[in-house]
């Protein structure tokens, strides 16, 4: 009769898993080694010295009705143990196996009976004259692949369920993906929106600032024309000169002190400055509030050779340079707000 372990490596198990089952479950069987090998097979072979043998049987699951006539079976393949042995000494000679009285299985020794014990909670048993036949070639044979059958089934479910909770993993990934993507695509939305709320602003300060220089340029035109008539009129003697400050002539401080009070409802300037050195004109937006000398100090910061201290700040429309006492001035009370083009010259 094959031994436990000469069955167990018939079946394909491995050597040293085969060693490691008997050792482990201390020649309790074929069946609590083949258990320790399939509850074990996803662990390393540990060092077998270290190994302690137990006297329990390596799994703890309620064993069904296939499940003990396999373990009958493959007792009946030869497996034998010291309790076996010892039982079949202490009975008598017509004893031929145990039954267990609760449920009327028959067992061929000790060792299967206590197991069965051990697994159902029976505790009933009495000697049997029946007797448990050797299983034929064939029979052997068809155990073994429905053995086997159940092992590579165990392997299938096992990998199925982690296709399953692969699967769950991935999908939460995807999701935890997707919402971040909407986030950062609401933000991008309202950094747009923000964005061309702005420009939307800068053009319509921009708009006023024309509409303001082009009042002014012709208001001077205006004033230069009626200046020019009532010169040409003293020259032909055709008026008194002394009637001269009847004649509407626009004061050009009136009409920055005009714009500047227009201009007072503006929390910020938005200035251009074009460099006389030439280059691309730079642009920023200062408080209203804010001294001249904060545009000295901005030129300074872009530009290399401007002197904070030197560089000279003029005007076109109406045309006027500022003077070092005007660095001290707001950008309101110069007449620059909302918006104002300023050459400057290093």
């Amino acid at each position: 009769m094959p031994s436990d372990k000469e069955t167990l490596l018939g079946m394909g198990f491995d050597p040293a898993r085969v060693e490691w089952a008997v050792k482990a479950t201390g020649g309790r069987g074929l069946q609590p080694a083949m258990d320790h090998i399939l509850e074990n097979e996803s662990k390393s072979v540990p060092d077998l010295s270290a190994v302690a043998e137990t006297s329990k049987p390596a799994s703890a699951q309620p064993m069904d009705e296939d499940d003990e006539d396999d373990l009958a079976a493959l007792q009946s393949l030869g497996v034998k143990g010291a309790a076996a042995a010892a039982a079949a000494n202490a009975t008598q000679a017509e004893a031929k196996s145990i039954k267990c009285s609760e449920c009327g299985k028959v067992f061929k020794n000790t060792a299967l009976a206590n197991y069965h014990a051990e697994k159902s909670g029976h505790d009933q048993f009495e000697e049997s004259v029946e007797e448990v036949k050797p299983l034929t070639e064939e029979e052997k044979k068809q155990k073994l692949e429905e053995l086997k059958a159940k092992m590579a089934a165990k392997r299938a479910q096992k990998a199925v369920e982690e296709a399953k909770e692969a699967k769950a993993n991935e999908a939460i990934r995807r999701k935890a993906g997707k919402d971040m993507n909407t986030i950062k695509e609401e933000l991008a939305l309202k950094e747009a929106k923000k964005e061309a709320e702005a420009k939307k602003r800068e053009k319509i300060e921009d708009a006023r600032a024309r509409a303001a220089v082009k009042a002014q340029i012709e208001a001077d035109k205006k004033a230069r024309a009626e200046k020019a008539a009532m010169e040409k009129a003293l020259r032909e003697g055709r008026a008194d000169p002394g009637a001269t400050t009847a004649v509407n002539v626009p004061n050009p401080a009136a009409a920055a002190a005009a714009t500047a009070t227009a201009g007072r409802d503006f929390k910020d300037t938005r200035l251009q400055i074009r460099m006389s050195t030439g280059g691309a004109p730079l642009t920023t937006t200062l408080s209203s509030d804010a001294p001249l000398r904060d545009v000295a100090e901005f030129l300074a910061a872009q530009n290399i050779t401007v002197d904070v201290d030197t560089v000279t700040l003029a005007q076109h429309f109406p045309r006027k340079t500022f003077t070092r006492a005007d660095f001290s001035k707001s950008l309101r009370d110069l007449g620059l707000t909302p918006s104002a083009v300023l050459l400057a010259t290093p």
